[in-house]
């Protein structure tokens, strides 16, 4: 009884998504366009995340990882006098 329900076809769009809804492609066009889009927004979510980083770092409400130490003061990192 469980093996014949397995093996009759999905019927209603109803397969292993579950609720009925249908793939529907889409063209290598529209995929280029949609993932040119989304890295447009990931790089710009980025840069606003930078950009107000270094705004409380400069402001001194955030304290600097050592590589923006490094870049920033790297006297503090000359082994010269010991």
């Amino acid at each position: 009884m469980g093996a014949e329900e397995e093996q009759q076809p999905k019927e209603n769009g109803v397969g292993e998504l579950g609720t009925g809804q249908r793939l529907n492609p889409i063209s290598d066009a529209q995929f280029q366009a949609w993932k040119r889009r989304k890295d447009a927004e990931t790089s710009a979510r980025k840069a606003e995340a930078a950009r107000k980083r270094a705004e409380d770092i400069i402001s001194g409400t955030m304290p600097m990882n050592g590589r923006e130490l490094f870049k920033h003061e790297p006297w503090v990192f000359d082994n010269s006098r010991y």
